[in-house]
């Protein structure tokens, strides 16, 4: 009988593997995690839905995240420099504000008791959870790149990597691929499909000393994330707050609009942000801290995200666009779904695809419920913010904001709003018709 190192291998250390190493180190699993950078190290994706809350609970890392100093978020706000007559006019009750936003504390959440979550710095972030999921039990290596995963093996998975110029392999029982947007495994087995729609770039720094209050209502917004639309067909903006004094700002764009050389990057940055004259002569007087960052092609799926021995987490699964903070939440929790189904595959001793079902079935569920909200939003954001704005709709449209996505087939408030979308597309007279965005040719075709 071939001789196992550990339970579970798992690839990638960020928020999935790491939420995933200390799920199973609790459950009493030997498992390693191999992360190829070294902690701590910057990356996007620095706000947070309430939903991860549930997370950090059942992992006992509420504690810390509270003794963190990251600045609390209460809501999310959205603002808009249009101006015309679609801002006078009702449409089936429904009006239209140049700025709208929420508050968490609006809609009671089952399973989260506090009425915020957390901006973070992902750089402490990432690594405060590495660490705690260490002091649970799990074994970690950084500045360690896994280079391949064999399944041929029927007795154990074999995952190879060097160390220095010495070729290592360690035997686990099954493997957790969580390598982010590498996609590891998932490219290994051929199973990553390119979205053909969903083709967004963005370009992001820190800046000091950025005047955040300049567009709020009131003194409450401040700690909000806020997405500040662009004149520019798809294109929008994001504010996070990183600290008191620092800020994430971050231009996202379609992949035809995103210049070439870095000189280009460096001038289209400004040009989005002048098309705001409000936003860019804050941002003017801010110091950048950073220089300018490029993320793009992040949008895909893969064809699978379980098998014999093997599952996909976080980014590695699936990722679409960043416009509803969703990146975190999901590598979080499809880390607590999949635990759940590694667990009872290890007590059984069962790792075949199936025991994976509940798990490949709920994340893909949750995800295909933000793939059509993120495509309502794109198509036609004016219909969002109506929604977000309407008292019958509002409590519905914040539960998916919170990252409630699971549980439902397809939510009905996320049904009444592609309907009302198709009636737009339809009516070539209809006041929104020309505010529809370029992004999806047609209203929620399958993709895939």
């Amino acid at each position: 009988m071939t001789q196992l190192d550990f339970d579970i291998g798992i690839i990638g250390g960020g928020p999935a593997g790491a939420a995933t190493a200390s799920y199973l180190a609790q459950a009493g699993l030997s498992c390693v995690v191999f992360e190829r950078d070294l902690f701590p190290r910057p990356h996007v994706g620095e706000s947070l839905v309430p939903s991860s809350t549930r997370v950090f609970k059942e992992i006992d890392f509420l504690q810390e995240m509270e003794k963190s100093g990251f600045p609390r978020k209460y809501g999310a706000a959205w603002t808009t420099a249009q101006q015309g007559p679609i801002y006078s006019h009702k449409w089936e009750g429904m009006t239209l504000d140049q700025q709208v936003d929420f508050r968490f504390e609006e809609r009671e959440q089952p399973g989260v008791d506090q009425n915020y979550t957390f901006h973070v710095d992902r750089g402490k972030f990432d690594l405060m959870l590495l660490q705690h999921a260490q002091r649970l039990g799990a074994t970690v290596y950084e500045g360690v790149q896994v280079q391949r995963v064999d399944l041929n093996d029927p007795e154990a998975v074999r995952i190879g990597f060097h160390m220095g110029h010495q070729e290592i392999t360690t035997r686990v029982r099954m493997v957790v691929d969580a390598s982010g947007r590498r996609a590891l495994l998932g490219k290994q087995l051929k199973l990553l499909v390119k979205d053909p729609i969903f083709d967004q770039y963005a370009l992001h720094s820190w800046f000091e000393g950025y005047d955040r209050a300049a567009l709020v209502k009131h003194k409450q917004q401040g700690d909000y994330i806020f997405v500040h639309f662009l004149p520019l067909t798809n294109t929008w903006m994001w504010q996070i707050p990183i600290s008191e004094q620092i800020t994430s700002i971050g231009i996202v764009t379609q992949k035809k609009h995103f210049a070439q050389s870095k000189q280009e990057r460096e001038a289209f940055f400004w040009q989005c942000l002048e098309s705001r004259p409000d936003l860019a002569e804050g941002l003017k007087k801010a110091k950048q801290l950073r220089p300018l960052k490029e993320e793009g092609d992040y949008s895909y799926a893969m064809q699978q995200i379980c098998g014999d021995r093997f599952v996909l987490v976080g980014d590695a699964a699936r990722f679409v666009d960043p416009i509803f903070s969703t990146g975190v939440s999901i590598a979080l929790n499809s880390a607590r779904f999949a635990s759940r189904d590694i667990i009872q595959a290890a007590e059984t001793g069962d790792f075949r695809k199936q025991q994976f079902s509940t798990f490949e079935t709920t994340i893909r569920r949750g995800t295909h419920n933000w793939y059509e909200f993120i495509s309502v939003y794109y198509r036609l954001n004016v219909l969002f913010t109506a929604f977000v704005q309407d008292p019958r709709y509002r409590l519905d449209v914040l539960q998916l904001l919170q990252g409630d996505v699971y549980e439902e087939e397809e939510p009905e408030v996320l049904r009444l709003m592609k309907m009302k979308v198709k009636e737009v597309e339809d009516n070539e007279q209809h006041l929104w018709h020309r505010y529809l965005g370029e992004l999806t040719a047609s209203a929620f075709k399958p993709t895939f």
